[in-house]
């Protein structure tokens, strides 16, 4: 029965792995756009053509992207070696065998490499996770008890299958219990992870026993791991012309994560957090039921819990790492990732068909919202929009078209996911991050990046049959929001292109809707404050979906 219960499980977890969800922008900032291609700089609130910057190693295709602060400060406090590993290696065999096929096209498709990735994170997770999770529960029955139940938890569907690198510290913090466990063979006490990544570093502590040499091989092979990590960030942050220059300025990517986050004023910039946050608010909403569940148990009947077992190495690392996290002001749910498997290799669900049905809603909901809504139209609206454009133009427009591409009340978009143009040289495209900016300012921005006005409301002609986008001047914008955004409702022109209204001449601008992709929420747009909690939720959810819209100026 538990191999059905983890086939089925198994084919849910590969169809959310291959869904385009979007759950943090850090997925795609600190890995794979990365390594996409050529880097270029602008400010968002500045919509003039963005300027490329020099060169960065390790870049394996054209595509454009922006490199965010991490990466670029003086300080960089991202570690280039794990990345590399996990998303540079497989980009670079696609890109080998995309050379093999003999295409006219310099670079494989955006979204292959894309599903490449995520089918890596799949692989990673299910063979990986799963494995460590064998090894690390040694009674048979609660060893089957374990892998069902993390392959039934909706953080491993989601968060385990996308590429955060905290998805990777997953992986380190399993396997470097399981190696200790192999080495020690319960001699020594030794929680011990692969150190160089984000937050990993937090969930070390040592209580050694009596296997000194042990401790003395984890070092030694600690320190090597370190030196070469360490000398494959500096190569690639600073380019040293010797092996005096790389002694003397090394990048020590985790002291310079750690001295980051130890200054809370650098914290406050991406949110301030009560140091409960962790306990009381992301462990909830990770682990759900299972959470409460313990929680209880052990309030009830302390350490000699039967549902929760506290007194194993998988417990000590978890708790400890989330008590030592909980210690910085910035608290995020994707940062306690590695303490998800640990803990539920812990816990022994109860025999209740309410807690039951309570584990199967809790996750096929929030699966559900994570894995397929949660900002699920950024990434194929990035991807059509090349495909959208060449389908709207007139192939023999002349000029090449230069198309602003605006984007508001998203996340900030894939920057790579658009493509290098190759197959098109009809348009070049410009991609503009609005975030979340106020509407006001939002619409002097977009007023600003239409450089021509039209008296006509209609903006498309028929050519050979099709309707077809008129540019004047070589400049076009579109704006990708969502229709949650019910702020351009008064700037929406009907389909048919003509707009009758008597209000017209007073819009600042029209908006004619080219493409919807519905499986698409904004939760940030979530606001009871302003519309009361059920108006927040019929707009946010009631409305779900994203637009691209061609945008014009009236005269």
């Amino acid at each position: 029965m538990w191999r059905r219960t983890y086939l089925l499980l198994l084919l849910v977890r590969v169809y959310l792995a291959l869904c385009p969800s979007y759950i943090h922008p850090d997925e795609n900032f600190q890995g794979p756009e990365l390594f996409a291609g050529k880097p270029y700089s602008f400010s968002p609130l500045s919509l003039h053509q963005s300027q490329l910057i020099k060169p960065v190693p390790g870049r394996l295709f054209s595509f454009p992207s922006h490199l965010t602060w991490e990466f670029t400060s003086d300080t960089p406090i991202r570690s280039i070696f794990p990345l590399w590993l996990v998303y540079g290696l497989p980009m670079t065999l696609l890109k080998w065998l995309w050379a093999e096929t003999g295409s006219d096209i310099p670079n494989p498709p955006p979204q292959l490499v894309y599903h490449v990735l995520r089918l890596t994170m799949f692989l990673l997770s299910l063979i990986l996770e799963d494995w460590a999770i064998h090894e690390l529960v040694p009674n048979p029955r609660r060893r089957r008890q374990a892998v069902v139940l993390v392959a039934s938890c909706y953080v491993t569907w989601t968060y385990q299958t996308h590429t955060f690198s905290n998805s990777l510290e997953t992986l380190l913090v399993l396997w470097s219990l399981v190696l200790i466990q192999r080495v020690v063979e319960n001699k020594c006490l030794i929680s011990l992870t692969s150190t160089y990544h984000l937050y990993t570093y937090i969930y070390i502590y040592i209580l050694t026993t009596d296997r000194p040499l042990s401790l003395i091989s984890l070092a030694f092979f600690g320190l090597l791991f370190s030196f070469f990590a360490i000398a494959i960030d500096t190569a690639f942050y600073t380019l040293p012309d010797s092996l005096s220059a790389f002694i003397r300025n090394p990048t020590i990517t985790p002291l310079n994560n750690l001295l980051y986050n130890s200054d809370s004023s650098n914290l406050a910039s991406h949110g301030l957090h009560p140091r409960y946050n962790h306990l009381l608010v992301n462990l909830p909403l990770l682990l759900g039921p299972a959470y409460l569940v313990s929680i209880w148990s052990l309030f009830t009947r302390g350490m000699v819990s039967p549902t929760f077992h506290t007194r194993n190495t998988r417990a000590y690392s978890a708790l400890f790492g989330a008590l030592i996290i909980s210690l910085f002001p910035h608290q995020e749910a994707r940062f306690l990732l590695p303490c998800v498997p640990l803990l539920l290799t812990c816990f022994k669900p109860p025999r209740s068909r309410t807690f039951l049905a309570g584990w199967i809603v809790f996750n096929c909901t929030l699966g559900a919202l994570m894995g397929i809504y949660h900002q699920g139209g950024v990434v194929p609206a990035q991807i059509h929009i090349p495909t959208l454009l060449s389908d709207s133009l007139q192939p023999s427009q002349q000029p090449p078209v230069n198309v602003s591409v605006l984007w508001w009340k998203t996340y900030s978009p894939p920057y790579w996911l658009v493509g290098d143009g190759s197959n098109t040289a009809a348009f070049s495209i410009t991609t503009h991050d609005l975030k979340g900016m106020a509407s006001g300012e939002f619409i002097n921005r977009t007023v600003s990046s239409i450089p021509r006005c039209t008296r006509d409301s209609n903006p498309f002609e028929f050519y050979q049959g099709l309707p077809k986008v008129k540019v004047e001047g070589g400049d076009m914008t579109l704006l990708v929001a969502p229709r949650s955004a019910s702020f351009l409702d008064r700037f929406v022109v009907p389909d048919g292109g003509e707009d009758e209204s008597a209000d017209v001449p007073s819009r600042e601008i029209r908006l004619h809707k080219l493409w919807q992709y519905d499986r698409h929420v904004n939760m940030d747009d979530f606001d009871p404050g302003d519309d009361g909690l059920w108006g927040a939720v019929e707009r946010v959810f009631g409305r779900h979906g994203l637009v691209i819209w061609l945008v014009t100026r009236p005269c």
